[in-house]
């Protein structure tokens, strides 16, 4: 019999019982957050929107418009629901995903990452379905025309958010994301309406929204003042000089400084004329297709290249990536700049890619949301792009209902209709967020040594 001697010369290797430990502790104190969470909403969604719908009124689903793709009517144009049967139903189903979730998370047995995602997804789509059907019943539901304008409404979060990442990836705090917008929007309007050509107004944006960043890069990495002070600072800052020349500027002459264009919609054969999808998709302008693009680049620049790497490393550890020679305020500056640039290209949606005239403040607090919905997609750009359409979808929603005529609908009150996505950024990020893992840099100035 063999006894093994350990080599003196050599360190004993650590113990893995601390890291274990840690998440052990970890699961003890979350465990039950998710579950928790959903057994919530899906009780809320059995009592209020299937026990308390009308009686004996339906909801329609409008699935394929006059004039989709559509061969031999394959697809129903509307299908009538009853509005409490569905609600109920689709209450018992999220009762039953949530039992799931908590037999896992309370036996501690594993869960795949892409299962426990799946299951979250089914358990949105069948929470979702039952409050339209409580909300709209006596009424239709048209999805196309209601993911249409979550899809408008998406397209500055998702730039915003997006901006969000490309700085906060890099180690600084980027709170000035309203500011940015505002400068695109107006940038985009005041060019294209002295040029008359609203693509010079598209390149202006998000050279307009690059005032904003070099200002937060100059503050914050270049004289290391506290980042979300010179972001806050930098809000007010876009306020009040895009309020100042549209109340001395473009009210004086409209037509010249202040002329409302729109960016042609470009659409694509055959698939702009899929049912539901089709438009939402395949019947955009330029705005939207180079969101996906840019999503898609970032994706794989950020976690598939040396250039992604390089920023991963500054916003995780700043010491160690100059130690291999890598600028890191060099590369903290050009991710906020390209960060602004795209920004812009987000508040150049709210005027010439919706063709409306520049407004005072028009952004609305859209930068606040997409800082939100960098949050909860986990500084990931796919992520951030699926949480700009969830609030997108809320707004939405809330617009489609305020125009429901009287009598038909649940009768929510006008007030909660305008608190609603708002309602659903704070419990998206307080909820179902948890802990989010921040990049270790980020808000700390770099000082070279």
């Amino acid at each position: 019999m063999s006894t093994a001697v350990q080599d003196p010369a050599r360190p004993a290797a650590p113990s893995s019982e601390p890291r274990a430990a840690a998440p052990a502790a970890e699961r003890q104190r979350s465990w039950w957050h998710l579950p928790a969470g959903l057994t919530v909403l899906a009780l809320a969604a059995l009592l209020v929107f299937g026990l308390r719908a009308p009686v004996g009124r339906g909801t329609s689903f409008r699935i394929a418009a006059p004039g989709d793709l559509n061969p031999g009517g394959i697809l129903p144009g509307d299908v009538a629901l009853p509005a409490g049967g569905t609600a109920i139903v689709c209450a018992i189903l999220c009762l039953l995903i949530a039992g799931v979730l908590w037999f896992f998370a309370a036996t501690s047995r594993a869960l795949g990452r892409r299962a426990r995602i799946a299951l979250i997804v089914v358990f949105g789509l069948l929470w979702i379905t039952a409050f339209l059907a409580w909300a709209f019943s006596g009424s239709t539901v048209d999805l196309g025309s209601l993911l249409q304008t979550m899809m408008v409404l998406a397209v500055p979060l998702a730039f915003g958010s997006l901006s969000g990442v490309l700085s906060e990836r890099a180690g600084v705090v980027n709170i000035a994301i309203e500011g940015q917008l505002l400068f695109g929007a107006f940038g985009a309007v005041l060019v294209g309406s002295l040029t008359g050509s609203v693509w010079l107004g598209l390149i202006a944006a998000p050279i307009m929204a690059l005032v904003i960043g070099a200002l937060l890069a100059l503050f914050a990495i270049g004289y290391q003042v506290q980042q979300i002070i010179v972001g806050v600072v930098l809000n007010v800052f876009a306020i009040g000089i895009t309020s100042f020349f549209y109340g001395t500027v473009m009210q004086q002459d409209p037509t010249r400084y202040n002329q409302p264009m729109r960016l042609p919609i470009i659409s694509i054969p055959v698939l702009s004329d899929i049912p539901v999808i089709g438009r939402v998709l395949f019947e955009q302008n330029i705005l939207v297709y180079l969101m996906w693009i840019i999503v898609a680049v970032l994706t794989v620049a950020l976690f598939r290249t040396r250039w992604g790497l390089r920023v991963r490393s500054v916003g995780e550890h700043p010491r160690a990536a100059d130690t291999v020679g890598i600028d890191v305020n060099r590369t903290r500056w050009s991710n906020v700049l390209l960060g602004s640039a795209v920004a812009g290209l987000g508040g150049a949606t709210l005027t010439i890619g919706t063709g409306v005239a520049f407004g005072e403040e028009m952004s609305s607090g859209k930068g606040y949301i997409a800082l939100a919905a960098m949050i909860l997609g986990r500084y990931h750009p796919v992520g951030a792009l699926l949480a700009a359409l969830l609030f997108a979808f809320a707004d939405a929603l809330q617009l489609r209902l305020g125009t429901l005529p009287s009598g038909s609908g649940a009768g929510i009150p006008s007030q909660f209709l305008l608190m609603l996505p708002y309602i659903v950024t704070l419990f998206a990020v307080a909820g179902v967020v948890g802990r989010v893992r921040v990049p270790a840099a980020d808000g700390e100035p770099y000082v070279k040594q």
